[in-house]
C-alpha cells in the first residue's frame, strides 16, 4: 500500500465523515484506497472514483467488499452516482493533488527529481501534455501560468529561459525543464527551501489536468448528492485548491461549515509522511 500512495489526514477525514454502518459514501479520489478502506472497516459502503486507470486497476485487485470502483473524473460525480443507481449518500471525500505513486513513477513526468518524459497527465487519454505547453505556448502565456497557478517569483525570467531554449531544441524531459529553472534561480542568486522547480511543475500539472476547473465542477454537484446531515470533507495541498473549497463552503446555502480554520497534520504524521505537511482539511455538513 505504501508503494502506491499513503493517504494523509486519514483519522481526521474519517472522524469528520462520521461513518455509520450500512451507509453509503463517495470517495472522489480513490488513490490506493487508504481512506476508502477505513470507511469500509467502519461498516460503510463506498463508491470510489479515480481518473487514473492505474489506481482503479490496483484497487480492483484488492477485491474489497462493499466497494464499487469507477475510472472517471470527479467533475462528473453526480452523473457517475446516478449511473450506479445512487441518488443520496451520507458523505463525500475529496483528497486532492498528485499521488505518491504518480510522483515516484518517472515515466508519468510529475517529478523534477526523476528524469522522465515531460507528461504530467493523470489520465492517459488527455490530449495535451506538459511538453506541449512548454514547447508551444507563447512566452506571455507561460509567464501567466507560472505566475497565476504557482505564484512563482521568477515567472518572467523562467518563461524567457524556456522560450530561448526551445528555439534551439525541444524540451522533452522533466530533467531538462528542471535544469532550466534551477539555472535561472542560480543566475538570480535566489535560494529556496524547496527545489526551484517545485512551483513551475505544480503550475504545469494544474493546467494539464484542469485541476481547479474540475474541483469547482465537482464541488457544485455534491450538495444534491448529500443527505441531510451528510458530510463533505476536502483535503487540499496548495492555496489555490484551498481557496476554491473555502469559497464554495462560504457561498453555499445548503452547507454548514464544521471547520472554522483548516485542519492540518500532526507533527507525528509530518515526520512519518513529509508529503502531508501542506495538507489542509475542510469539512461541512448538509443542512
Amino acid at each position: 500500500m505504501r508503494y502506491f500512495h499513503e493517504s494523509v489526514l486519514t483519522k481526521e477525514a474519517i472522524d469528520f465523515l462520521r461513518v455509520k454502518r450500512g451507509d453509503l459514501y463517495i470517495d472522489a479520489t480513490l488513490g490506493a484506497a487508504g481512506h476508502t478502506r477505513e470507511i469500509l472497516k467502519k461498516g460503510g459502503k463506498v463508491l470510489a472514483i479515480d481518473r487514473d486507470p492505474e489506481s482503479t486497476k490496483f484497487v480492483e485487485t484488492l477485491k474489497l467488499k462493499n466497494l464499487k470502483v469507477v475510472n472517471n473524473n470527479f467533475s462528473h460525480i453526480y452523473k457517475i452516482a446516478i449511473e450506479f443507481g445512487i441518488t443520496k449518500v451520507s458523505g463525500i471525500l475529496f483528497d486532492l493533488g498528485v499521488s505518491s505513486h504518480q510522483i515516484k513513477d518517472a515515466k508519468r513526468g510529475f517529478s523534477f527529481r526523476k528524469n522522465g518524459p515531460l507528461d504530467m497527465r493523470m489520465e492517459p487519454n488527455l490530449a495535451v501534455t506538459a511538453a506541449d505547453i512548454v514547447n508551444n505556448f507563447e512566452k506571455r502565456r507561460l509567464y501567466e501560468i507560472f505566475q497565476n497557478f504557482a505564484d512563482e517569483r521568477l515567472s518572467r525570467p523562467i518563461a524567457d529561459a524556456i522560450f530561448s531554449t526551445r528555439q534551439i531544441k525541444r524540451i522533452s524531459s522533466t530533467g531538462e525543464l528542471a535544469q532550466i529553472i534551477r539555472e535561472v534561480y542560480a543566475r538570480h542568486k535566489l535560494k529556496t527551501k524547496t527545489d526551484p522547480a517545485t512551483k513551475v511543475f505544480q503550475a504545469l500539472r494544474i493546467i494539464v489536468n484542469s485541476e481547479l476547473l474540475n474541483l469547482e465542477e465537482g464541488l457544485l454537484q455534491t450538495e444534491k448528492l448529500l443527505i441531510q446531515e451528510g458530510r463533505l470533507v476536502v483535503i487540499s495541498f496548495h492555496s489555490l485548491e484551498d481557496a476554491i473549497v473555502k469559497r464554495f463552503f462560504k457561498g453555499s446555502k445548503e452547507l454548514k461549515v464544521l471547520t472554522k480554520s483548516p485542519i492540518g497534520p500532526t507533527r507525528e504524521e509530518i515526520e512519518r509522511n513529509p508529503r502531508s505537511r501542506s495538507a489542509k482539511l475542510r469539512a461541512a455538513e448538509k443542512i
